[in-house]
């Protein structure tokens, strides 16, 4: 499907829909581990279930920047104010740091204590880095700082899509299901802007 005419592909809505509720709840999860006393089974469970999740998206994410390499996002109407276009790319670049941060130093952060990650808890996978409180500490803390600044932008990025549902621009509907009557009637709108604009 081409997307430069104001839409992404179907493979990129869906991915997109997948890891925010993903992410969303595995957020919510790690907010809940809180409140699981240390040193009991169920927080063993629940902490592995927890990094199993977060492997998992990560693997997604993984596949969602491959496509996005492969896939380039669709143009911005000519409608839109420079800044905002500045901003909006900022913010993405932004969002899609914090997805490839927040797995990736929870993973390592496992791999440099003595437990590892017990997959599912089920396929027990040791660590492959020495065990180190420093590291460990350094990489844990990397992970719930940028949970935070992920939940901002998140934020920021929801306020965002909730702007252009109000303008009525048409960009809210561009990461809707291809057959969304009001994404096609958007994408529709977006092709009339800027063929007057050429």
């Amino acid at each position: 499907m081409d997307n430069t005419l104001g839409y992404y592909t179907r493979t990129a809505v869906v991915l997109h829909w997948l890891i925010a509720v993903l992410i969303l709840a595995q957020i919510g999860f790690g907010w809940f581990l809180h409140d699981v006393p240390r040193g009991t089974p169920d927080r063993t469970i629940y902490v592995n279930l927890h990094k199993s999740i977060g492997m998992t998206i990560g693997v997604l994410i993984l596949v969602r920047v491959y496509w996005r390499l492969t896939h380039p996002a669709p143009l911005f109407p000519l409608s839109m104010p420079a800044w905002e276009r500045v901003a909006a790319r900022a913010s993405h670049a932004a969002l899609y740091a914090c997805m490839l941060i927040m797995p990736l130093s929870g993973y390592i952060a496992s791999n440099f204590s003595k437990w590892g990650v017990n997959f599912y808890n089920v396929i027990k996978m040791p660590p492959w880095g020495v065990e180190s409180e420093a590291v460990y500490s350094a990489l844990n803390a990397t992970h719930i700082v940028t949970s935070r600044i992920f939940i901002a932008l998140i934020a920021l990025h929801v306020l965002g899509a909730v702007r252009h549902l109000v303008l009525r621009d048409g960009i809210f509907w561009r990461m809707w299901p291809p057959r969304s009557a009001m994404r096609v009637e958007a994408a529709a709108s977006l092709g009339r802007e800027e063929r007057r604009g050429s």
